[in-house]
């Protein structure tokens, strides 16, 4: 087989060799022929994305336990996820531009080595400092894995190839958190916190192998890093996160530590894109903006996040405080949703490229916006029916929208910039996710505080006596009684407050429809087998 050219991307080789073909290395990389073993490097990089994807959310539910062991209070405990997802959040950008320094595969491999050394440190912790010091660790390790496993599934497959792809990639993505509180519900009652971190180790393990005998490099360049561009974007993402995940805990504005946040947030992001248009090389490439379907696929992927994270955020707690359904049960009742997903992508691997995809992404979207239809009638007397059947739907809802936003936003992007485009890409998504859950609680709390007044103001000592209140068996003749009735109003009033929070869910949904129009199909390529030629 003949040795490209130096000049010449390897993900191009890739690109156009068939199923099995041997992928050439430029003589400067130093490496040797090496067989492209497809289902290996898919398996591997997907044992990465389920192990990164799972630790989102799955030391929620242990939080309480973490808080009694490290004798934390509820505002210091809450670092566990803050560093968490801060470090991701910032380290997200530079993934880019650290895979074509040093290589793709080497990134890989360190941020896996450290994702793993990190969750089995989590694990061991004996203080809070210890665990949030290692969960930032994990952050700054695990924030490459995600978009750099959607970049190798693009260029390991061929442009007809890249549905499917983005269907298995899609599994791993969005199961993750959904499977996340079921998960770490179960480890955390029968076994202890500290299995929430453990179970990553063997994961872990096995993608490093399974990489490390499978996954080519990629060529690399030595462009000059913008450090100020960086910087500055930087600090706009961590400080927009801590404003985000702190400010319901301080009442917004109200505290100086939210006001500050704010403003260098706002600042940060000011000079960073003062700074992008007027440097000749800025950290992110221009080029990534002028192209319309990236663009327009990542106000989608803004959209999923906010949806798909906020429902997760508020349907566990609706179904603990206000129905009284165990942690564990909770979990059970929305697991089902995770198999929605994984239909619904079963689903759209064998539609995309069948059909347009932009029909595939808005039936998608209307099956999303029915499912949170369905969310703006539950009740306190319904059953778990309504909650799985709307869960499921929410889930293959997602799962077909996922899949043709993935690949419409890299279907006309050069892929030089792939390595770009995918970090971009799925900082969106995290954007989105905290923006939505943030917007959500805080809007949770408040209309929860603005209903209790409006139901409350009605309880008169002429409806004390009224027999629909007396069938509810409250004795209203001592204090006891008093605290019940009040339970009660907090309770209806609570339930109406989530269902206004399912409501502008289903606004934002139906809203971004029409943006459908400014989308391009892909064009077809066929796959160039002929392109490996023998020596």
């Amino acid at each position: 087989m003949a040795v490209p050219p130096p000049d010449r991307p390897l993900e191009e080789v890739i690109e156009e060799a068939g199923e099995g073909a041997a992928v050439p290395h430029p003589p400067h990389a130093g490496l040797a022929k090496a067989a492209l073993n497809r289902p290996l490097i898919t398996f591997s990089i997907m044992a990465a994305t389920i192990m990164q994807s799972l630790d989102s959310t799955i030391a929620n539910v242990a939080l309480p336990q973490m808080q009694g062991t490290l004798s934390a209070t509820q505002d210091q405990i809450a670092w566990v996820l803050t560093s968490y997802i801060v470090a991701a959040a910032i380290m997200i950008p530079l993934t880019g531009w650290l895979a074509g320094r040093f290589g793709r595969k080497k990134v890989f491999l360190i941020s896996i080595v450290g994702f793993t050394v990190s969750s089995a440190l989590c694990g061991v912790a004996t203080d809070l400092a210890e665990i949030v010091l290692f969960r930032l660790l994990q952050g700054i390790s695990g924030a490459a894995l995600v978009p750099l496993s959607q970049a190798v599934l693009f260029d390991i497959n061929p442009p007809e190839h890249h549905g499917k792809a983005m269907s298995i990639w899609g599994v791993g993505v969005t199961l993750g958190p959904v499977l996340g509180p079921v998960l770490g519900g179960w480890l955390t009652e029968s076994y202890s916190w500290r299995w929430v971190f453990f179970i990553n180790v063997p994961i872990g393990v096995i993608a490093f192998l399974g990489l490390s005998a499978s996954m080519p490099e990629t060529d690399k360049h030595s462009d000059r890093f913008d450090f100020f561009g960086f910087t500055t974007l930087a600090l706009s993402i961590g400080a927009l996160q801590l404003f985000l995940d702190r400010g319901e805990l301080k009442d917004w504005f109200g505290s100086p530590e939210i006001v500050v946040e704010a403003m260098v947030a706002a600042l940060a992001f000011y000079s960073f894109l003062v700074h992008s248009v007027t440097y000749h090389r800025p950290f992110l490439s221009p080029a990534l903006f002028a192209d319309r379907n990236f663009v327009t696929a990542n106000v989608f992927i803004f959209l999923i996040g906010v949806v798909l994270f906020a429902t997760l955020a508020l349907i566990p707690p609706m179904l603990q405080n206000e129905m009284n359904y165990p942690v564990l049960v909770s979990g059970l009742v929305t697991a089902p949703r995770g198999i929605g997903t994984m239909l619904g992508m079963m689903v759209v691997g064998r539609l995309v490229g069948r059909m347009d995809a932009r029909l595939i992404l808005a039936g998608g979207l209307g099956l999303t916006a029915f499912s949170l239809w369905q969310m703006t009638h539950f009740d306190l007397l319904m059953d778990e029916r309504l909650v799985v059947v709307s869960g499921i739907l929410q889930g293959f809802g997602v799962g077909l929208a996922y899949v043709p936003i993935s690949t419409l936003a890299f279907s006309t992007l050069a892929p030089a910039l792939r390595n770009e485009g995918t970090a971009f890409f799925n900082l969106q998504r995290n954007i989105g996710s905290a923006i939505g859950i943030s917007a959500v609680q805080t809007l949770l709390t408040r209309n929860t505080q603005i209903m209790h007044a409006t139901l409350a103001e009605n309880i008169t000592p002429y409806k004390l006596g009224d027999p629909a209140l007396s069938a509810s068996g409250i004795d209203i003749s001592g204090s006891a009684g008093f605290a019940a009735l009040n339970h009660m109003i907090t309770n209806q009033a609570a339930m109406v407050a989530y269902l206004d929070d399912y409501k502008l869910m289903l606004v934002l949904t139906l809203a971004v429809i029409p943006l459908l129009v400014l989308l391009r199909p892909p064009a077809g390529k066929p796959v160039k087998k002929e392109a490996a030629v023998m020596e």
